[in-house]
């Protein structure tokens, strides 16, 4: 039996989607954050980070969203959710399964720990800490991100997902960046094609029995 060791509110609600995607069962143990927001120390008994997502497997242990989508597509799903190798498609997969984690999401996290600066020093320093998030806001982070969502967007106004028309893994992979980067600044008109990618995510089955298992899912803002 596959065990998710699942946090709330984390990424590892893409592994409950993912298994719910392929039909397979598994069991959830549950994990809270604490009041810091960090996961809790009881995840470095499962893997030595204490990070989340982490499935168990029989005798196997395995940690990060891209390594535990693509085990579980090509160990239970023969292959699906993953494109035929040497394909366009599959070039696409592969970089969207990587870039998800290499390079939009630090962005974002980046954004949230210099957003979050001015609140966490004590007060004499704010005015300091309020200049330091904004400069980096204005002269490093802003445009980066959204030279990276303008990108996006160009992406999928040539197709319906990430690496084709078909839904892969990929999509499963790149949903947490879009729907934080929603989450905290929203799309809405601005960006029409990824705002229709997440409302096709969200009229997934799938996507909504895996929220039915993991519980309520508030991203981080």
């Amino acid at each position: 039996m596959i065990v998710v060791h699942h946090l709330n509110n984390s990424r590892s609600q893409r592994i409950l989607w993912m298994l719910e995607e392929l039909g397979l069962d598994y069991e959830i143990k549950p994990y809270k954050r604490e009041p810091s927001m960090m996961a809790p120390a009881s995840l470095r008994a499962v893997h030595p980070l204490g990070k989340s997502p982490v499935i168990s497997d029989g005798d196997k242990t395995l940690a990060e969203s891209g390594a535990i989508l693509e085990y579980l597509s090509l160990t239970y799903g023969g292959g699906r959710f993953t494109p035929a190798t040497g394909t366009p498609e599959w070039l696409r997969y592969t970089y969207f399964m990587h870039y998800a984690e290499g390079s939009l999401m630090p962005l974002l996290f980046m954004k949230l720990v210099f957003g979050r600066l001015p609140t966490r020093v004590p007060i004499f320093m704010r005015p300091v800490a309020r200049a330091i998030a904004s400069g980096a806001d204005k002269t490093l982070l802003g445009p980066q991100i959204s030279n990276h969502f303008a990108f996006l967007e160009g992406e999928l106004a040539q197709r319906d997902w990430f690496a084709g028309n078909e839904f892969t893994a990929a999509d499963i992979q790149m949903s947490f960046p879009i729907e934080a980067a929603s989450a905290r600044a929203g799309l809405g008109g601005r960006m029409p094609k990824l705002q229709g990618f997440i409302d096709r995510i969200h009229a997934r089955p799938a996507y909504k029995r895996a929220l039915e298992r993991g519980g309520a899912f508030e991203l981080l803002k």
